[in-house]
């Protein structure tokens, strides 16, 4: 007979085994729709995702499936982070659990101005960086710290979204669509902030349509294909093979 120490023991072991961030025959629905169809991935401590596909692959789903929001409704799979069962939990214990979503949208906080943006996150249990910290490696908001947030610049709007990710105790950064609408030299400055957020240690999932940006950055790249995950490798694989690329990237 199988013992309550040698289960804890048996669920110990599994949870060393497990890797950081793993995603295990994942379904998902809005609605009737089948969004998100039976993928699997894991990803290292400390390493980069490039989560990539054309427009309707269903990666912004996937994005909000990991990060347990309302919709799509997860109806099958395993979420884990960190030995931390995320399929079991709702976005606000998710995020408590170190898992931050930056949305495409950044979802700025009216009225409020940035430092304000940046203390509300930190009213949560579970701190990350100091403010200052943030300040440090992003000089722009420090400059605008009593600026209305909506107010800023698309690059600045951005920028203080990741921020307002990484005051929080964040394991495992979510990022949708970090490059978009950005200029090319604002870019440049958000590649240098999350390469130092790589040095870092944090784990990061990037999707973006900028798929050679991405894959700059990143050490693996999973690409989707209406729902399903069409190919896995490292992110050197993806830029030198031309015909992947242009099969599932346009690129």
């Amino acid at each position: 007979m199988t013992t309550t120490t040698e289960l804890t023991q048996n669920a110990s072991n599994a949870d060393k085994e497990r890797p950081f961030f793993s995603v295990t025959d994942l379904h998902a629905y809005y609605g009737e729709s089948y969004i998100v169809q039976g993928i699997s991935l894991e990803l290292p401590k400390g390493e980069i995702l490039a989560l990539l596909g054309r427009n309707g692959a269903g990666k912004t789903s996937a994005l909000r499936t990991f990060a347990r929001t309302e919709d799509p409704q997860l109806k099958q799979g395993e979420i884990w982070l960190d030995g931390q069962p995320l399929h079991k939990m709702r976005s606000h214990e998710a995020a408590m659990a170190g898992l931050q979503l930056v949305p495409e949208d950044r979802r700025i906080i009216q009225g409020l101005t940035v430092e304000e943006n940046l203390t509300l996150a930190q009213v949560a249990p579970g701190h990350g960086w100091a403010i200052e910290q943030v300040y440090e490696r992003f000089p722009r908001l420090a400059e605008r710290r009593n600026q209305e947030g909506v107010t800023l610049s698309g690059g600045e709007q951005q920028m203080l979204a990741i921020g307002r990710a990484l005051v929080r105790d964040v394991k495992l950064l979510l990022l949708d669509e970090p490059y978009e609408g950005l200029a090319p030299v604002i870019v440049q400055e958000i590649e240098k902030i999350l390469k130092e957020i790589k040095l870092l240690g944090i784990t990061t999932i990037i999707v973006e349509q900028n798929a050679v940006a991405a894959l700059r950055l990143a050490d693996k790249a999973v690409i989707m294909d209406t729902g399903e995950i069409a190919f896995t490798g490292s992110a050197q694989e993806v830029l030198d093979n031309e015909e992947l690329r242009h099969e599932y990237l346009a690129i």
